[in-house]
């Protein structure tokens, strides 16, 4: 069984900052791509930044363009979101994706992260 356990959210004053991790175990044979997806209350799951494994491409949402840095650990089974000048609209549920290879064919699952509450004051 693989999961990806997530960490880092909370209560952060407008300007500020705070950094997500999420760590993929269990039975993984490779990581192919992995990112991060936020929900706001009423609204639709969104993209908000991906990173891919092997050649370490990077795609960001428009809206956090310059402001958060998404990144991996060496061992390519974490990764990290580095929020800076939050917004009160960046307040939502963050979630952690990964497309997981989990067979020596290649076979892959995608997984997800219980998700982490992020919360912006003003």
């Amino acid at each position: 069984q693989v999961q990806l356990v997530e960490s880092g959210g909370g209560l952060v004053q407008a300007g500020g900052s705070l950094r997500l991790s999420c760590a993929a175990s269990g039975i993984i044979l490779g990581v192919n791509k992995m990112g991060w997806y936020r929900q706001a209350p009423g609204r639709q799951r969104e993209l908000v930044a991906s990173i891919t494994t092997s050649e370490g491409s990077i795609n960001y949402a428009d809206s956090v363009k310059g402001r958060f840095t998404i990144s991996l650990s060496n061992a390519k089974s974490t990764v990290y979101l580095q929020m800076n000048s939050l917004k009160r609209e960046d307040t939502a549920v963050y979630y952690c994706n990964a497309e997981l290879v989990i067979g020596f064919r290649g076979s892959t699952t995608d997984a997800w992260g219980q998700g982490t509450l992020v919360t912006v004051f003003s």
